[in-house]
């Protein structure tokens, strides 16, 4: 058995048996595999419909809700093949993707992750090769400005061929194929995140340790997105999420960016919030976003004294 497929679950029972199903499907070309899922507390009878419609699947049962990366790291002790796929419920592959995807792996022996051509269900691309986030790139994206600065990378470069299999900094963790030895180096996810920037921060360890990151076109993965944080209802999943992504760039640019970093990205964040607010109002466009910008200022900087100055998570 070459794999082991890690599908953390959180009240998206609707979803779970068209995923195994086309889990199945895929492991078939490589011989099969073992699946572990990590349910984080749901409460709409995932973990009881898992128990008694798939018998096959290794089901573990959170008290709580601790997140993507640490559901994820709940399951490494049940991993023992070569390679590991963290796979999200929401995530649905063509049945060839996985062979693909590991013979790709087998040709580049220096290739630790590799990911996949994310689609939505129309077809139409998902971002799925990206560069790291700095706080430069983040406010030039947040306020428009990327095109005015054509030497700085972009998180998503405009140069980018879907068509091409490439090497890149970070690829999304909805389907995320990894080798048990690049984990038995450096770990899996960070536990300082609860939501977003985990595989971010992943990647870049996986670089730093002298592995490459590679996307990979001939696996392709319908990824519908935001499926778990609906269950929490849309306004209060919104809100939500936008906290949980502030949180998350607070302590990845103070993990990797230092002080300085952190500081200056959140004082970009307030230029960002500012720029945008003049430039609608200059072209009579009101100023909602102006409000929704100094909002979001208002909860980064709460979350600033929250989390130490980004050195600790909120949850």
């Amino acid at each position: 058995m070459h794999l082991t497929t890690i599908i953390v679950s959180y009240n998206t029972r609707h979803l779970l048996d068209e995923c195994l199903a086309d889990l199945h499907k895929a492991e078939a070309p490589v011989g099969g595999g073992a699946c572990v899922v990590v349910d984080n507390a749901s409460r709409d009878g995932s973990a009881e419909h898992l128990a008694s419609q798939h018998p096959d699947v290794r089901l573990i049962r959170l008290e709580r809700n601790v997140g993507f990366g640490r559901a994820n790291n709940a399951a490494l002790p049940h991993v023992h093949t070569p390679y590991v796929l963290l796979l999200n419920t929401d995530a649905f592959m063509t049945p060839d993707s996985i062979k693909r995807s590991i013979d790709y792996m087998e040709a580049h022996p220096r290739c630790g992750v590799l990911g996949a051509r994310l689609l939505n269900r129309d077809g139409t691309p998902q971002p799925s090769a990206r560069r790291f986030p700095t706080p430069w790139n983040v406010f030039l994206l947040q306020a428009g400005l990327e095109r005015w600065f054509s030497g700085t990378p972009r998180i998503d470069p405009s140069d980018f061929d879907a068509d091409q299999a490439q090497e890149c900094d970070w690829v999304p963790g909805c389907y995320f194929l990894i080798r048990k030895t690049v984990i038995d180096q450096i770990g899996l996810f960070d536990p300082l995140f609860f939501l977003y920037a985990e595989e971010v921060d992943l990647c870049r360890r996986v670089k730093n340790a002298g592995w490459q990151v590679h996307y990979f076109p001939d696996a392709h993965v319908v990824h519908l997105g935001g499926e778990s944080a609906k269950s929490d209802g849309e306004v209060t999943a919104s809100r939500q999420i936008d906290a949980l992504s502030i949180e998350s760039n607070l302590l990845y640019f103070r993990k990797h960016h230092g002080r300085a970093g952190l500081a200056a990205h959140v004082l970009f964040e307030g230029l960002a919030a500012l720029l945008v607010g003049l430039r609608d109002w200059a072209r009579r466009r009101g100023s909602a976003r102006l409000s929704t910008g100094l909002q979001r200022w208002r909860v980064a900087l709460t979350l600033l004294r929250q989390t130490r100055f980004g050195t600790t998570p909120t949850r």
